[in-house]
């Protein structure tokens, strides 16, 4: 089957630099959504920017393409905070704030689970969780739930008294946060009183020891906590700090809260950065893929297209890559062995799984919902393969995303499947074929059932499986990357030992993060 012809939100974009050499104050490496903000707030304060993009759409992981009239997200697809403003507010809210751009969004409080349990709609606030817990789970489990809420959400007040923003790698950190911000971490723990500011020095251990720490003991919390954490960091309530959850449950189990959507979809967020950037001076320069890093005198210099052309950077070089390929990017005998270690030593993600779908609507209930979340087996637990597909319905909140009568459907498995059983395999061979069959299987039962009756997979005029190897091919970047805790410290940009070259982290958290919420680059 031939790649499909993937719909483009700048047509007319080429490279910058007409097959000259170029130069710019600061040249960023990939235009995922870490590299556009980067890039718009350099232009913003008056850097002369060039983000360097392989393919020919930017955005990375959050791109957007059409095929037949469906434009269909790639990842990034359940939001919330892009209302928001002040220092708490959601990172992107902010950048956006910063280059004068507005992203409308569509207002939501619901999505759909489907467990070993049952089914049931899940609504986000304070109480909206009580009856699922009386139908589903023992008769303590709201006691117990309550009993969670009343230990953790004091403490969201310190999670939220260091703006995400204002965390950074270096010594730096003194000037944008601990002096900056000291008064609201100490009026934070004034508010909590002394019990409370002792809790609050849990927030950078597991989540799991809090809910240890409260014995609680109904299954059914214990693995929906294991969930919530999954889905926005990619780990279990013991891989995850509890800054993230504390921050995660302020939002999501508070009154009025809501989660959102962007009018046109979640390329829409991409268009806005993009925008923003160039309103003030920024460049982006698609199908300009990087080689390699010019390092001289122990200084990042610049860039080599793989063209052979060069790209000057007269102030320095930031790479949105992750660690693995920036790494592949330098020239080995100026990277620290210490740095290489690390790397090495670094845990390495499963991959993904996508199911892509344009679809007739007719037949389907007029109720059907945006998200949908299926998880096979507690047992196996929510981090096994084949076990937990996430399933987007974004035209039921945004129509102009599907033909009329339509609808566009994006399913996946989170970072579950085990890259392993693909590598080597050749995308043409019939063993890739049946492999690639029997592995998105647990995709199209779930969308069948999330769907109902009224679905069928002759009702498809697009049907596109993607495997890890097409996820690689399509994103410039190795298999994500799964941090240890200890490396998880909130941390948005590391300066490396060479002088003028910035790596942000590339990590499963983030991604994760982005995939699943968007409220915190944490």
């Amino acid at each position: 089957m031939a790649l499909p012809n993937y719909y483009s939100h700048f047509p007319q974009r080429k490279s910058v630099w007409n097959g000259q050499e170029g130069s710019a104050d600061v040249v960023v490496i990939g235009s995922g959504i870490g590299g556009l903000c980067c890039g718009g707030l350099l232009a913003r304060y008056g850097e002369d920017v060039v983000v360097l993009e392989s393919h020919d759409l930017p955005g990375g992981a959050a791109h957007s393409f059409e095929i037949k009239g469906y434009k269909f997200d790639s990842g990034p697809s359940l939001f919330s905070g892009f209302n928001s403003r002040g220092p708490q507010a959601n990172p992107l809210a902010q950048v956006l704030d910063a280059l004068g751009e507005s992203l409308p969004c569509v207002n939501y409080d619901s999505w759909m689970v489907y467990l070993p349990e049952g089914e049931f709609l899940s609504r986000i606030g304070p109480t909206e969780f009580y009856k699922d817990l009386d139908k589903y789970a023992s008769k303590n489990a709201v006691h117990e739930w309550k009993k969670l809420l009343d230990a953790i959400l004091p403490l969201s007040a310190a999670a939220m008294a260091l703006p995400p923003l204002s965390i950074r790698a270096d010594m730096g950190v003194l000037s944008t946060s601990a002096a900056r911000y000291a008064p609201s971490l100490f009026k934070s723990f004034l508010q909590m009183g002394p019990q409370g500011a002792l809790a609050a020095t849990k927030l950078l251990r597991p989540f799991s020891e809090i809910v240890d720490s409260l014995e609680l003991k109904d299954p059914f919390i214990r693995n929906w906590v294991d969930l919530l954490a999954f889905l926005l960091a990619g780990v279990k309530s013991n891989g995850i700090l509890s800054a993230e959850m504390v921050y995660m449950f302020a939002e999501w189990y508070k009154p009025g809260c809501s989660l959102e959507y962007p009018v046109h979809g979640s390329g829409a967020l991409v268009d806005a950065l993009v925008r923003g950037m160039e309103k003030f001076g920024g460049r982006l320069s698609l199908g300009s893929h990087v080689e390699k890093i010019i390092v001289e005198n122990d200084r990042a210099t610049g860039v080599k297209l793989r063209n052979g052309q060069f790209i000057r950077a007269k102030k320095a070089v930031v790479s949105n890559a992750s660690m693995w390929d920036t790494l592949k990017l330098l020239p080995k005998e100026v990277v620290p062995k210490s740095y290489v270690d690390r790397v090495n030593s670094t845990l390495q993600c499963e991959s993904f799984m996508h199911l892509h779908l344009g679809f007739d609507a007719e037949g389907l209930r007029e109720d059907l919902g945006i998200h949908h979340i299926v998880v096979n087996d507690w047992d196996r637990g929510v981090d096994a393969d084949q076990n937990v597909v996430l399933i987007s319905v974004p035209s039921v909140l945004s129509p102009d995303l599907a033909p009329p009568g339509k609808h566009v459907l994006h399913a996946y498995t989170p970072g579950t499947e085990p890259f392993e059983l693909w590598e080597g395999l050749d995308r043409r061979s019939s063993e890739y074929k049946k492999l690639k069959a029997e592995r998105s299987e647990v995709m199209w039962r779930a969308v069948e059932r999330a769907l109902g009756p009224g679905f069928s997979r002759d009702k498809c005029d697009v049907k596109l499986v993607g495997t890890p190897l097409t996820h690689k091919s399509c994103i410039v970047v190795e298999i994500l990357l799964f941090l240890a805790l200890e490396s998880q410290l909130l941390l948005l940009v590391v300066p490396l030992s060479l002088t003028h070259l910035f790596r942000f982290l590339n990590t499963r958290s983030f991604l994760m993060l982005l995939e699943f919420e968007c409220i915190a680059g944490r």
